[in-house]
């Protein structure tokens, strides 16, 4: 008895679903987190102490059926767990609360801005943030920050998440093909970071740019009577 562990009586993350099994009911859902999650694998590509996950179940309660946001952030835990991934994000597991909360409304309310949001601040997780592209009069980005006890809403559109050191906004562009208004990441100074298809296209621009100029170097050297293959 002087050896009992009460987590080993708690089933683990391969015991357990790794969602609720509720499609999402509109595809910006899994798109906007995934964007989020491809920009951070670049960013962070040499750090191994997050995880951002993408319609994942949290379990936070044995008894207890998770909660799924749209994307979750966390700091401080294991980016890679093992070859097979995570299957679901299991608190007494990985013992590190998330530090923010996405959910993405669409034209099906989940309980984003009632039960959801009364359940993250049960959980005390730093940062909730709701987009609801649908919205006209409001703001359609909304962070809030868990400050004694409740949520306080952080007006604006790029919101600085000091913990996190990156700032969280919206603004127009084009992802997978599609032009619309999408989440980024940005840096204290409010400057966007490039999504994986801005990065390949700045990519080809700049081996463009170098060919040219040296087929314009080449045809110099040329008109200046040295052949360029004679200096390699």
């Amino acid at each position: 008895m002087l050896n009992y562990n009460p987590l080993h009586c708690l089933p683990g993350a391969e015991d357990l679903p790794d969602s609720d099994d509720e499609p999402v009911d509109n595809q910006l859902q899994h798109l906007i987190p995934g964007l989020l999650e491809a920009i951070l694998a670049w960013l962070w590509t040499s750090r191994m102490d997050w995880f951002f996950g993408v319609d994942m179940g949290i379990y936070y309660d044995p008894e207890l059926p998770p909660i799924v946001p749209d994307g979750f952030l966390s700091l401080g835990v294991e980016r890679v767990f093992d070859e097979n991934l995570r299957l679901s994000y299991v608190l007494w597991e990985e013992k590190v609360m998330p530090i923010m909360a996405l959910e993405v409304v669409s034209h099906r309310r989940r309980g984003e801005y009632t039960s959801k949001k009364k359940l993250y601040a049960d959980m005390e997780i730093l940062y909730y943030v709701v987009y609801n592209p649908q919205r006209r009069r409001k703001p359609p980005l909304e962070v809030y920050r868990f400050v004694n006890g409740e949520y306080v809403l952080q007006r604006g559109n790029l919101i600085w998440l000091s913990e996190i050191g990156l700032a969280i906004g919206y603004e127009r562009g084009t992802y997978q093909g599609i032009t619309r208004d999408w989440l980024y990441w940005y840096d204290k100074q409010g400057v966007r970071y490039l999504t994986p298809e801005e990065r390949a296209i700045a990519a080809e621009q700049r081996a463009t740019t170098a060919e040219q100029r040296a087929q314009r170097l080449a045809q110099e050297l040329q008109r200046l009577g040295i052949d360029p293959d004679s200096l390699n």
